[in-house]
């Protein structure tokens, strides 16, 4: 197994995405953060994370990216925040348990090949609303599930309305 470098290399900034692809992705995030702010208001019940919104930037606007699939978005957000809650329960608020439940949850992403990038600042989250354990369930996984599948919901609408574009264009005239 080869050690990364100790320097990462400096990637050049991509390239502007077409127009249609950046409004139909911001679409996407739009109806599933107003789906998880309607949830929330009709419930009475926390649906909304902070770090959902950066993962709608992965799920809607890079969905074929190494972070954005459903095991890394419900894999990454399940255990930062229960490495958050372990951490905070076991040790208190402090700045150290912060610091060691962030790093532990990163790390533990990496080890089980769940990283998506976003539930990094879960731990964060934890720390400073101090929930209990229900907060894995709510918001944290009832969440994720609604954004996962609304992305792929999307995602697909997508591509049968891209097929369908296609077989227009290429019917005999």
């Amino acid at each position: 197994m080869s050690t990364p470098p100790a320097t990462p290399a400096k990637a050049a900034v991509p390239g502007r995405l077409p127009l249609t692809r950046i409004a139909l992705a911001g679409g996407g995030s739009f109806v599933a953060l107003a789906t998880l702010g309607a949830l929330a208001s009709t419930s009475n019940a926390a649906w909304v994370l902070g770090s959902f919104g950066a993962s709608c930037v992965l799920l809607f606007g890079f969905p074929d990216g190494p972070f954005s699939s459903p095991r890394c978005a419900i894999g990454g957000h399940l255990l930062s925040s229960a490495v958050g809650l372990a951490f905070l329960h076991a040790f208190g608020p402090g700045w150290i348990a912060l610091g060691a439940a962030g790093a532990c949850a990163m790390m533990g992403m990496m080890l089980t090949r769940t990283v998506h990038p976003p539930a990094g600042s879960n731990p964060v989250i934890v720390f400073l609303t101090q929930p209990g354990w229900d907060f894995l369930l709510m918001p944290t996984l009832a969440g994720v599930l609604v954004l996962v599948a609304l992305s792929r919901l999307w995602h697909q609408a997508l591509e049968r309305r891209r097929i369908a574009a296609t077989a227009g264009n290429s019917a005999p005239t």
